[in-house]
C-alpha cells in the first residue's frame, strides 16, 4: 500500500518520463468476427484477427466459450491474432473473445463464433412408394440429412434436376452432395378419378418471423386442390405492396428485399379455386442491430464524482452491461449502475482503469470503451488565484470566487485580515468556496483570504474588496414625438464615483447602435453625459431607445420611446368599377398613417395621351381621410385610364399607391370639331380644304371620321363628302367649271360609331389660282467671284398676268459641253434678285427667270449668259523671313505668280497674332493687318 505522498511522487515521475509520449489504455483497432470453416478446405488452419493500440503496448489473452484459453499445440498467438491448427468441428467449434491489457487496464473484444460446415449422407433406409390418383396433388418431403452451412435442394425427375429451395453463404465452398430416391406410382382407373375439392394449404410460412434490418425475406405458400388453386398475396391492413417486392404466382413465393420497418406487419396468402378458398397468415416483425447514440469518452478526472451515459438504438430495445478491466460492474457502495448509466461517487485512485459499456439485443452485442484516469493533488492556486481586486458598488452584492486546482475536492474557509468569517445574514460561503456579501457597505472594504484544504495539503490566496459609490442616471431620455427630417437629441446624464469612468451605449429596439455604420446617429457629451443625436430623423427610427451606462462596478439604463411622424404611406388595393363614358368609381384601402391621421386623399389618373399623372375632379370634390371611395368625373369617353391615390396628412403628401389595372371608359358621340379649318392653293380647278385632326383622346369612340361640307359663297346648298379616316387632315375637290380664286364657304364635322358630332365654324376658302402667263421682261447678272453670281430681274406686273404671282424661280445651267447639256438647277425666291453660290470658276452659265404661284410656273425669260471670275492663286507665298527691330517687325516673302486659269495677284494679307504669357494660361489675340508689298 502506497502512502499519498508516494503516489504523488510516482505520478510526477511518470509525467516527466512520458513528457513526449501520450500514455493510454488499450483500444481495439481490429476485432474478431464470425466465421464458417469448411471441413474439406485444403488450408487446415483458422486465423482469427485481434489487434489493439496502447501505450505501453498491450499484451493479449483469449477466451473460448467464456473460459480462459490455454495456448497449446492446437493454438498459437501471432501478435494478438489467434491461429487454430488442425481445426476439428467437435473440438474447436464455439465462441472466442480477445482480451487486451496494459498498465492502465483491460478491455474485451466482441465475441466471435467459429462454426464448421458439413453435409452427411441421406439415410440408407428405403422410403415407401407414394401412391396418387389422377387429378390429385402431391407433396414430396425431402428430409435432408444432417448438415450445416449453405445447402440447396432439387427434385430429380427423368434425369433433370428441379431446384425449389436455395441458400448461399460466401464462406462455404466445396460442399459434397448426396441423393435420395423416391418412387412415385401413378394409376388412373375410372372408379378412382380424383374429384374436385377446395384448396388446402400444405406448405406455408411461420406465424411469426423476426426479420433483421436490410435482409431479404422469402415467404412460400403451396396449396393442394382441384382445379389447381391460384395463389395471391396481400397485407392484412390493405396497404399496397411497394415496387421492390417480387411475387412468383406460379410457385406461390413472395420475396421482400432490403427489409425496412415499413415492411413489417401481417401478411396473408390466399389459395383459391372454383370450389373455395383457403388463407394462411403470418406476421413479420422488424429487428435491427444495436447502434450507439452516446458512449462513454476518455476522462482525465480531478473531480470527486463521475457519471457516464451509454445510449444505443435497436429493435428489440437493447439492454446494457458495464465492465471494468473486463469484469462485470454491479451497483454497490460508491458505484451505481442503472440501465446505460454508470455513476461513481467519491472517486479515488483505485477507480482508474478501462471501462466498457455493452449494449445487446437478439441481433447482437456491441462494445464501447473508455479510459478513466483519477489524479490526486493538493490545493493549488497557481493557475487560478483569487482575484486581486474586486470592485463593487455600495449596496450591491460582492462575489469573490475561490477556485484552486485540487483532487479530491477541497474544503474552504475565508478570513478578513486575521479574522475568520462565518456565515451571517449578509455573508455566505458556498460549497464551491465562493464568498458572497450582500448589501455591501463602505465598512466591508478590505483584504480577504481564501483557505483551501484537502488530504494532500493546504493553500491560500488573497484579494482586496474595493467599494465604490453607485452610478445613477440623473437626466434620462424622455419619450417624444418628431417629424421626418428633423434632428433631435435624447439626453443621458449620470452621477458617479469620481474614480470611475462611465461607458455610454445606446440600443435601438434591442440592438446596439454602431455609430461608425449609421450616418443618422451620433453621440455627444462630456465624461458624465452621452446624449444621442439623431440627424434627419426618418420613419424607420421610430421605436424604443435605451441608454446603458457601464462602469467597473455597475450598469444602469433608462429607456424612452420615439414616435416619428411623417407623410402617410401609400394606399393599397386600388380598384375601379361602375365605369361610364364620363365617370368611374375608385376605391382603395388606407395605408399606414405614420403616426399622423390622413386628412385628405387625392385621386390621380393617367392615360396614354397625358403627360404623367394628373389630378382628376371627383365627387365629393374633396375626399376626406375617413373615406376610401370616390367617383372620378369629367373623363374622356373611350380612353384607357389608370388611377392611383395619394394621401395627405398634417406632415405632407405621401407616396402614391400602385396604379390600378387599366380600364376604358364607354364610348360616346364626338363633341369636338376640327380646329384651324382653312385651304386654298392646288392646281387649277381644285378646291383644297385642310384642318387640324381631332386628337385620339377626344374622338370618343371607334370608326371616327370627318364630314367636309362646302358651297360657293352666296348659294344655299351644301355639298358634303365623308372621309372615313381618323387621320385625315386634307380634302381636295376638283371641278374645272368654276373660275380661279372662287370663294367657298367651308366647314368640317366629325362622327364615330355612336353618332355625329359638331361642325367647325364656317370659313371662306379660295379655289386654286391659274399659272402666271407673262415672263419677267428684263433679266441681268454680274459675277461676284469664282463661285458666286448675282442675278437681277424686273418683276412682272400683276395686272399683266392671269395668275396671282407669289414668287420667282431662277434656273441656271451650263452650256452644251462636249455635245451634252448640263441639268438645270432651280432656286425659288420671293424677291427680285438672288445670289447663286457653289459655282465653278471661269465657267460660262445660262440664267433664266420665271414667275410662279400655287397653280404652277409661268413662261421663262430669255436666257442670259455670264462667266464666273477666275479663282484666286492656289499657292501661298514662299520663303517668308522676318526681322524684329525695336517694336517693329519686318517681313519678306517671294511673290506669288498666278497660273493661267487663276486671277492676278493684286495684294497680300498679313495676319498677326499676339501671344500673352501669364502664370496660368496662354492667350491668343489675333488681329489683321492688310498691306501690299511688291518685291
Amino acid at each position: 500500500m502506497l502512502l499519498p505522498w508516494e503516489l504523488l511522487i510516482l505520478l510526477s515521475l511518470n509525467s516527466c518520463l512520458a513528457e513526449r509520449i501520450i500514455r493510454h489504455g488499450p483500444v481495439f483497432t481490429q476485432e474478431p468476427s464470425d466465421s464458417v470453416f469448411p471441413l474439406t478446405a485444403e488450408d487446415n488452419k483458422i486465423f482469427i484477427n485481434c489487434k489493439a493500440k496502447g501505450s505501453p503496448a498491450p499484451h493479449y489473452k483469449w477466451k473460448f466459450n467464456r473460459k480462459d484459453l490455454d495456448v497449446d499445440m492446437d493454438y498459437s498467438l501471432v501478435e494478438g491474432n489467434l491461429l487454430i491448427n488442425n481445426p476439428q468441428a467437435t473440438k474447436h467449434s464455439g465462441v472466442y473473445q480477445c482480451i487486451a491489457t496494459n498498465a492502465f487496464g483491460t478491455i474485451l473484444s466482441r465475441e466471435a463464433k467459429v462454426e464448421f460446415a458439413y453435409l452427411q449422407n441421406f439415410s440408407s433406409k428405403a422410403r415407401s412408394p407414394v401412391l396418387v390418383r389422377e387429378g390429385q396433388a402431391v407433396v414430396l418431403l425431402c428430409g435432408p440429412p444432417p448438415h450445416f452451412g449453405g445447402t440447396f435442394y432439387c427434385i430429380l425427375y427423368e434425369f433433370e434436376c428441379y431446384f425449389f429451395y436455395y441458400y448461399y453463404f460466401k464462406q462455404i465452398h466445396n460442399l459434397k452432395s448426396d441423393v435420395f430416391l423416391v418412387e412415385i406410382t401413378f394409376f388412373s382407373p375410372l372408379w378412382s378419378m380424383m374429384g374436385e375439392y377446395e384448396p388446402k394449404i400444405e406448405v406455408q410460412f411461420e406465424k411469426m418471423l423476426h426479420i433483421a434490418k436490410g435482409s431479404s425475406v422469402r415467404l412460400e405458400c403451396f396449396a393442394l386442390g382441384n382445379p389447381v388453386p391460384s395463389i395471391s398475396w396481400k397485407r392484412a391492413d390493405g396497404s399496397p405492396f411497394p415496387g421492390k417486392m417480387k411475387i412468383n404466382h406460379s410457385n406461390g413465393v413472395l420475396e421482400i428485399p432490403y427489409f425496412r420497418p415499413e415492411d413489417s406487419g401481417l401478411y396473408e396468402c390466399v389459395a383459391e379455386n372454383s370450389k373455395g378458398r383457403s388463407i394462411a397468415k403470418g406476421r413479420l416483425v422488424f429487428q435491427s442491430k444495436v447502434q450507439y447514440n452516446e458512449s462513454p469518452q476518455y476522462m482525465h478526472c480531478y473531480c470527486s464524482d463521475l457519471h457516464w451515459e451509454c445510449k444505443a438504438n435497436g429493435k428489440p430495445q437493447p439492454v446494457y452491461r458495464w465492465l471494468k478491466n473486463g469484469h462485470p460492474l454491479v451497483s454497490q457502495d460508491r458505484i451505481r449502475v442503472a440501465g446505460g448509466g454508470l455513476t461513481i461517487y467519491n472517486m479515488n485512485l483505485m477507480d482508474s482503469g478501462m471501462y466498457q459499456c455493452l449494449a445487446e439485443n437478439d441481433n447482437g452485442v456491441i462494445y464501447a470503451s473508455a479510459e478513466l484516469k483519477v489524479v490526486a493533488s493538493p490545493p493549488d492556486f497557481s493557475k487560478n488565484p483569487v482575484k486581486k481586486t474586486t470592485l463593487i458598488r455600495r449596496g450591491g452584492e460582492a462575489i469573490i470566487e475561490c477556485r484552486p486546482h485540487a483532487s479530491p475536492r477541497a474544503s474552504y474557509s475565508w478570513r478578513r485580515g486575521n479574522e475568520f468569517l462565518k456565515d451571517s445574514k449578509r455573508r455566505t460561503i458556498s460549497e464551491d468556496g465562493t464568498l458572497r456579501i450582500a448589501n455591501v457597505t463602505k465598512s466591508d472594504a478590505g483584504r480577504y483570504t481564501c483557505v483551501a484544504k484537502n488530504p494532500f495539503g493546504t493553500s491560500s490566496s488573497s484579494g482586496t474588496l474595493v467599494v465604490k459609490e453607485p452610478t445613477k442616471i440623473t437626466v434620462p431620455p424622455l419619450s417624444m414625438d418628431a417629424t421626418v427630417g428633423e434632428s433631435i437629441v435624447l439626453p443621458c446624464e449620470v452621477s458617479k464615483d469620481s474614480t470611475l469612468y462611465p461607458v455610454f451605449k445606446w440600443f435601438f429596439n434591442g440592438k446596439l447602435i454602431d455609430f461608425s455604420r449609421h450616418d443618422h446617429f451620433g453621440m455627444i457629451g462630456v465624461s458624465s453625459s452621452g446624449d444621442l443625436m439623431i440627424r434627419n430623423v426618418q420613419l424607420k427610427h421610430s421605436g424604443k431607445y435605451v441608454c446603458m451606462v457601464h462602469t467597473a462596478v455597475d450598469s444602469v439604463s433608462a429607456a424612452a420611446d420615439l414616435i416619428v411622424r411623417g407623410p402617410p404611406g401609400a394606399p393599397v388595393g386600388v380598384l375601379v368599377g361602375d365605369v361610364t363614358d364620363r365617370t368611374a368609381q375608385v376605391s382603395w384601402g388606407p395605408g399606414p398613417d405614420n403616426h399622423s391621421p390622413v386628412t385628405l386623399y387625392i385621386v390621380q389618373a393617367r392615360t396614354p395621351f397625358s403627360i404623367g399623372w394628373q389630378a382628376v375632379k371627383t365627387v365629393p370634390d374633396s375626399v376626406p381621410g375617413q373615406m376610401t371611395l370616390a367617383t372620378a368625373v369629367n373623363l374622356n369617353p373611350w380612353v384607357d385610364y389608370e388611377f392611383r391615390i395619394a394621401a395627405i396628412n398634417n406632415v405632407g403628401v405621401g407616396e402614391p399607391s400602385v396604379p390600378s389595372k387599366p380600364v376604358r371608359t364607354k364610348a360616346a358621340g364626338p363633341e369636338i370639331a376640327p380646329a384651324n379649318v382653312s385651304g386654298g392653293g392646288g392646281s387649277r380647278g381644285e378646291l383644297v380644304i385642310v384642318w387640324e385632326p381631332v386628337p385620339e383622346e377626344l374622338q370618343n369612340g371607334e370608326k371616327f371620321g370627318y364630314v367636309v361640307a362646302f358651297r360657293p359663297l352666296g348659294t344655299t346648298t351644301w355639298k358634303q363628302s365623308v372621309l372615313a379616316s381618323a387621320d385625315a387632315s386634307r380634302y381636295i375637290y376638283k371641278n374645272d367649271t368654276f373660275q380661279p380664286l372662287t370663294q367657298f364657304e367651308v366647314k368640317v364635322g366629325v362622327y364615330n360609331e355612336i353618332g355625329e358630332g359638331p361642325f367647325s365654324p364656317v370659313v371662306i376658302v379660295y379655289s386654286a389660282d391659274e399659272e402666271p402667263s407673262v415672263a419677267p421682261p428684263r433679266v441681268w447678272a454680274r459675277s461676284l467671284s469664282a463661285s458666286e453670281i448675282e442675278v437681277f430681274w424686273e418683276p412682272v406686273h400683276q395686272s399683266g398676268s392671269k395668275g396671282w404671282i407669289t414668287g420667282y424661280e431662277v434656273c441656271k445651267y451650263q452650256k452644251w459641253m462636249e455635245g451634252k447639256k448640263i441639268d438645270a438647277e432651280r432656286v425659288r425666291v420671293p424677291e427680285s434678285s438672288v445670289i447663286i453660290t457653289g459655282l465653278k470658276g471661269s465657267t460660262l452659265y445660262l440664267m433664266s427667270v420665271r414667275a410662279h404661284n400655287s397653280a404652277g410656273t409661268g413662261p421663262s425669260s430669255t436666257p442670259i449668259s455670264i462667266t464666273t471670275k477666275k479663282p484666286p492663286p492656289s499657292q501661298p507665298p514662299g520663303n517668308i523671313e522676318w526681322n524684329l527691330t525695336n517694336s517693329k517687325v519686318f517681313l519678306n516673302w517671294e511673290h506669288v505668280k498666278a497660273m493661267d486659269n487663276e486671277s492676278e495677284v493684286t495684294g497680300y494679307k498679313v495676319i498677326c497674332f499676339f501671344f500673352l504669357l501669364s502664370l496660368f494660361c496662354l492667350l491668343v489675340k489675333p488681329f489683321q493687318i492688310c498691306s501690299r508689298n511688291f518685291l
